[in-house]
This record gives structure tokens, sequence and C-alpha cells, in this order.
């Protein structure tokens, strides 16, 4: 894997706030007084009543847009403080054990966010402040989420590894199986805590077959979601989209195959709790894939305390009059290329579709054979690019290899994450105060 290669692997789940949409700018927020009481401490911080409350006012906005019906306010107010209380248990174990959060990140974050909304910063403050909001309050937000994600990624994902004896046993699973499905499904979670007695056991048994018993009835999947389910998009009805059944827990591919679209499982029991799955569709994934790929080579300058933006872009410049004139391009690459491509000449294969990050891509697709690049600015540094031949071929086997590693992977992962964000939730000293 190339240095400037997109890990797509480890892209973080809590990192929500990058792919945000700003609600509709017009919406207007009334100012809300509330007195400023405790609602729960949280080892030695605290979650206040006016903080609940904001956080309440913004998910039922969320789920108005999303036309959900809203469950009880004292429902819904048990269902988020809980939340808060994970969420704020995850970063103090963040902090606590020596994770902190470059500023420049957050900045570059709300550039992201501003860009994808067609906003400026002055712009996204004006329609956050239009929405009850400000950049700081969105600023806190980005900065306790990559607070958890790289705790995740360091105690979780890094930790996780898939050998080729386990993608040749899933392969040959999935021949044994048949073609692999893929399932569009929502899911509700109700926690049993760690070492719990029979008594919560039964009791949370209770509670989700309740549940089942509404979703039996006609009650809608999504509010019920919001209203009892303790995983982490709950307030998002609980969707996981469009999931490989290898990306899946086994215990959730088992259940999700007899299903059709519409229909909800039983009540399912894992080591987290109790599990009810609604399907909403269902396809193969016996397609035959054929991809352009492209045959291409790089020269990289970083940027750093010594190398300047411009420094590097001009470096670049220089470098293609020389090429312009004659001078071979792995030449250069050699003796002037800042990443592991150098010794090959800055050869870095044949790439598929994706492999890199957007900049790179874009600016290499608009490339014809031979043709070298103006400077082009990535995450990496600055790029000449070449590129030397492209083909049609068919990934089909090395894509199948590849779903099986990220799906195994994001099956550990995802079991890995659940343990782990029960286990400190259920660490951490945690005093609940009357919300009325």
């Amino acid at each position: 894997m190339k240095s400037f290669l997109r890990p797509d692997w480890l892209r973080p789940h809590w990192l929500l706030a990058l792919c945000l949409v700003l609600p509709t700018l017009g919406a207007a927020q009334a100012a809300v007084t509330t007195l400023d009481h405790i609602a729960a401490i949280v080892n030695d911080e605290v979650i206040t009543r006016q903080e609940l409350t904001r956080r309440y006012e913004e998910t039922v906005r969320n789920l108005s847009r999303q036309n959900t019906p809203l469950p009880p306010r004292a429902i819904l107010e048990k269902q988020l403080l809980e939340r808060m209380i994970t969420e704020l248990a995850l970063q103090q174990h963040a902090r606590n054990t020596g994770i902190r959060v470059d500023p420049a990140q957050i900045e570059r974050a709300l550039q992201r966010i501003a860009a994808q909304n067609k906003l400026d910063l002055a712009g996204l403050a004006a329609a956050l402040e239009r929405d009850g909001q400000s950049l700081e309050s969105l600023r806190a937000t980005l900065r306790n989420e990559f607070l958890i994600a790289r705790a995740r990624e360091r105690d979780v994902d890094n930790r996780i590894t898939v050998t080729d004896a386990e993608i040749e046993g899933y392969l040959q699973t999935q021949i044994q199986q048949g073609v692999e499905n893929e399932y569009n499904f929502a899911h509700i979670l109700i926690t049993v805590p760690e070492g719990a007695s029979p008594e919560v056991i039964q009791a949370r048994r209770a509670r989700a077959e309740d549940v089942l018993a509404q979703l039996a009835a006609g009650a809608d999947f999504a509010q019920l979601s919001a209203s009892h389910s303790d995983a982490p998009n709950a307030l998002q009805g609980g969707a996981f989209g469009w999931r490989a059944s290898g990306k899946i827990p086994t215990l959730f591919a088992e259940a999700l195959k007899p299903l059709q679209p519409g229909q909800v499982s039983p009540l399912l029991r894992s080591s987290n709790g109790f599990h009810i799955l609604k399907l909403y569709d269902k396809r193969g994934l016996d397609a035959t894939l054929t991809v352009t790929q492209t045959h291409v080579r790089h020269i990289l300058i970083k940027t750093n305390e010594l190398t300047s933006e411009a420094d590097a872009r001009n470096r670049l410049l220089q470098l293609k009059e020389r090429i312009d004139n004659g001078v071979k391009f792995d030449e250069l690459a050699r003796l002037h290329s800042e990443d592991a491509s150098a010794n090959k000449g800055g050869d870095l294969g044949w790439i598929n579709p994706g492999d890199t990050v957007p900049e790179f891509e874009k600016a290499m697709n608009a490339l014809r054979p031979g043709e070298v690049s103006q400077p082009v600015q990535s995450p990496f540094g600055w790029h000449l690019i070449q590129v030397l031949e492209r083909r049609e071929q068919d990934v089909t086997q090395e894509r199948q290899k590849l779903l099986a590693r990220q799906a195994i992977r994001e099956r550990k992962a995802e079991e890995a994450f659940q343990d782990w964000v029960r286990q400190i939730r259920d660490s951490a000293y945690v005093e609940l105060r009357p919300l009325n």
C-alpha cells in the first residue's frame, strides 16, 4: 500500500460530523432558558440539564427532517442521556490515555463541512446560528468525535489482524453457501451490562420483547429505534445501509438470510444484549467486475517546517521543466521523490479506481498516456504525475479477496468495538440525577 493511498478500513465510524448536511438555512430556533441543573455525573465531570436540552432539541429537529415520528419526550431524553454518558466516558478514556487532537485538524474538518454545503466559514457560522448552534459548539463536537475515533483506532481497529488463511476460509465458505448476499437493514439493540444479574437480564429481555410486540402490531421501526435502542445509530432509525453478509456478525447474517424485504427478525441474543433486525432489501454480489486500471508514477515533495507549500510547488515546476526538456522522469523520481516509490523511479504500479486520494485520482484521470501533470496538491504533499498506460481489467477475483479481507476486518472490528464501548461505559462511575 503506497503512503498516499486512502486506508478505507481505518475510516472511523464515529466521525459522523464529516458527513453531516446542514439543516435548511431558513430554519429558526427560539432561545430556551433552562436552569443549569446537573443531569448526571460521569467520573469527575458532569452533564448538565441544559446540555441535555440542547441535545434533545437538536435531535427533535433531525428526526422531524427525516419524517420520523417522535417518541415521548421523557423516553427520548432518557435515551439521549445514556448516549451522552457513554460518549463522555469514551472522551475521558481518550484524554486520560494521552490522546490529543490537533486544532489544525479540526479547522480542516470545518473547511470540508463548509465546502460540502457550498459555504465559507462565515457562511457556515451564520447557518449554524440560524439553527440555534454555533461554530464553537461544532468545533467542540468535532474535537470530541476525533478523540473517540483516535481511541478506537488505537485500542480496537489497529489491533485487528486478518490472515491469508482466514481469507481463504471465508471464500470457501462463500462458495459452499452460494453467492454472497448484500443486505439493507436496520437494527435495534437492547444492551445487557457485562456480568449482569439474572434479574437485570430478564428485565432487558422483557424490554426487547415489548419492542418486538410493538413492531408486530405495526409500530414504526425508526421511532422505536429512537425510543429504545442503545446502538450508536439509534437516532438514524438504526439503519446500517447496504452491508455484505460477510461484513456483519454471523448472528445477523443467519437471521437476515430467510427474511423477505419488510420483515423483522425474531429476538436475537449476543454477548452485547438483545437485537431486533428489519430487512429493507437484499441483492446478490456475483457480478463480474471490470475496471479501468492506470499504470502511473509520481514524484512527491512533502511540506513541513522547512518546505512550504510554495517551495514544494516551485521545486516540482522546475523538475517538470527538466522532464519537458528530455530528462527521464524515473531518474528525477529516484533523486527527488520523498516516498517509498522513489527507488522504483516513482512507479506506483497498476492503480484501481478509488485506490488513491481524490485529488490524485482526478489529476491522474485527466492525463493521456505519456503526459505529465502540473504540480498537484494532496493531503500528502505535492505531486508530479505521469500516466504510463491504461487497461481494462477483470478484477473479480482480486475484488473478492479484497472484499473478504474488508468483511473479516469490519466484522472483527465492529464486535470488538461494541465490547470496548461496553467495558468503558461499565467501568465509569455514573450518578444520575432526576430530570424533572
